[in-house]
């Protein structure tokens, strides 16, 4: 399987069970409603994992562009395979969003505020201020890529992660990392750490004919895809001048 194709499978696992869940939380009329935070920052662990299990021997399943420019930066990748990771990324969270749409067809007519639809595909602030949004997603993808690179090290003594993330727990530990940056830096920014998760759903949003679904905010849109960016790099960066190979 090429890389292409796994990093549009992978996120696109992602996409269906992490908007999915954030969906099933915020929509009327759905059984899951008003579930909280804890069962979306949950789904949303998990679905990292089920989509990293899914890939992570095709791709070593970075499944977003901010571990893909990680890597890349500490030399993990090669520069060549960098467009076929992001075009991947991108694919499957557009294709996902997608998915999640079909998936609550009747309930998006049913929920009123468009705000909350927009939150089933993109992410937003509580307290809207672009320096302190910024620092917030910059930490949770720092965090992200030292966790993973860590995670990965641990394991087996490598930052590659097609082969530091082959062993059967691995990918949940993974899963649980991003648990827990949503439970503790989430809440600020619903935690993108992720420009495909954020920008490949906003577009659908922009696109799909959904029931007073309001404005895609392209006013945020470049936070959670910048912060995340530099924030991945230099967690990458410092993980390999602490831990160098």
């Amino acid at each position: 399987m090429s890389i292409f194709t796994a990093e549009t499978i992978g996120t696109a696992i992602l996409i269906i069970l992490g908007d999915g869940v954030v969906s099933a939380v915020l929509l009327n009329r759905s059984k899951a409603q008003n579930a909280g935070w804890i069962v979306v920052a949950t789904g949303w662990g998990l679905a990292v994992a089920m989509g990293v299990y899914a890939v992570q021997q095709f791709s070593g399943a970075h499944l977003n562009p901010a571990v893909t420019f990680g890597l890349w930066a500490i030399g993990s990748i090669d520069g060549d395979q960098v467009p076929k990771y992001i075009a991947g990324e991108f694919a499957g969270a557009a294709i996902g969003a997608i998915v999640v749409f079909l998936a609550y067809l009747p309930h998006w007519r049913e929920t009123d505020d468009p705000g909350l639809k927009l939150a089933c595909f993109s992410t937003g602030p509580a307290i809207r201020n672009p320096i302190t949004n910024f620092i917030c997603e910059f930490i949770g993808t720092f965090a992200l890529l030292f966790g993973v690179l860590a995670i990965g090290n641990h394991f087996s003594g490598t930052t590659d992660l097609k082969t530091g993330l082959s062993g059967a727990f691995t990918p949940l530990i993974v899963g649980f990392l991003v648990w827990a940056i949503g439970l503790s830096l989430g809440g600020p920014t619903g935690y993108a750490i992720n420009p495909a998760r954020d920008l490949g759903p906003r577009i659908i949003h922009a696109v799909l004919p959904i029931p007073g679904k309001g404005s895609s905010d392209w006013g945020y849109a470049w936070i959670p895809v910048a912060a995340p960016l530099a924030g991945g790099v230099c967690g990458a960066l410092a993980f390999h001048a602490l831990y160098p190979v």
